[in-house]
């Protein structure tokens, strides 16, 4: 039994373009399955990972749906040339924010979102770890820890021996890169989430902590060779789309006291996921 086909309409002509739209972010979604499997040889890996990554960026989706802002589904991003497998992923708000708090539900709604889901596989991760001496051979890739991830660690395996160190299991290696990823994406610069964040917070004022968030990121650079990518793209994206964010079209109602706390939290999750060097190769 077939069902008629429909009559041709505008209508009609306008659900087969959003349903070939569609297309496109099931099928990125489907290569960055891939790629991350074959990164890391791990399907604990690439479930943890596209997990995390589909919570943040669906938490924006979702958020802008609550704010009837317009917006594309997740676009993954596969990348199987690098260790992780994957650039992250993104969505695209095609019309300007209607007030602060939009703007700040929208943004803080990712990094939250994420975060609540990778913690169960940091914690999980680090307990399915184990403790080895470090190989003595050079190019041994180390992983910066962040401060919530030291203290997890603590906690399961305790204090490490000289010459002892944690052989990441990849579920809690998914994790890590969550992290990393909540980390930048916080930084309060231009639109990334902290930008927005920083904005519907401090408004205008807010293009002096992008400004020192780029500072921060170039200096670091000097520090750690795994900052170099992140100074570039805050580089490129101060040069063509500015350092300021664009203002709501309702720029004059102050956040409520709930969001600023939400505020407050979003900065003690920055601090957990950060790490000053993401990655160094002991030679």
């Amino acid at each position: 039994m077939t069902d008629s086909p429909e009559p041709f309409t505008g209508d009609t002509t306008q659900k087969r373009f959003q349903h070939g739209l569609a297309l496109v972010p099931i099928s990125l979604f489907f290569l960055t399955a891939i790629s991350t499997t074959l990164a890391v040889g791990s399907i604990w890996y690439a479930v943890a990972i596209l997990l995390i990554l589909g919570a943040h960026e669906f938490g924006h989706y979702f958020a802008c749906r609550w704010h009837n802002v317009d917006c594309t589904l997740p676009y993954f991003l596969p990348m199987p040339l690098i260790l992780t497998g994957t650039l992250g992923a993104v969505i695209k708000i095609r019309e300007p924010f209607p007030s602060r708090a939009a703007l700040f539900d929208i943004g803080v709604a990712g990094p939250i979102a994420g975060f609540i889901t990778l913690l169960p596989f940091m914690i999980a991760g680090i307990v399915m770890s184990e403790v080895t001496p470090l190989p003595d051979e050079p190019g041994l890739l180390l992983l910066g820890e962040p401060l919530l991830f030291k203290f997890i660690a603590q906690i399961v395996h305790g204090p490490l021996s000289e010459g002892m160190d944690i052989v990441i299991h990849p579920m809690g290696f998914a994790a890590w890169f969550g992290m990393l990823a909540t980390a930048l994406n916080l930084l309060p610069f231009g639109q990334l989430d902290g930008g927005h964040l920083a904005y519907a917070v401090f408004g205008r004022r807010a293009a002096t902590l992008s400004m020192g968030a780029l500072a921060t990121v170039i200096a670091l650079s000097f520090v750690s060779y795994s900052w170099i990518a992140m100074a570039v793209m805050l580089s490129v994206m101060a040069y063509f789309m500015g350092i300021r964010h664009p203002a709501p079209w309702d720029d004059t109602t102050p956040l409520t006291r709930g969001r600023l706390i939400v505020a407050a939290v979003a900065v003690l999750i920055f601090i957990g996921c950060f790490t000053p060097v993401p990655l160094t190769i002991d030679w």
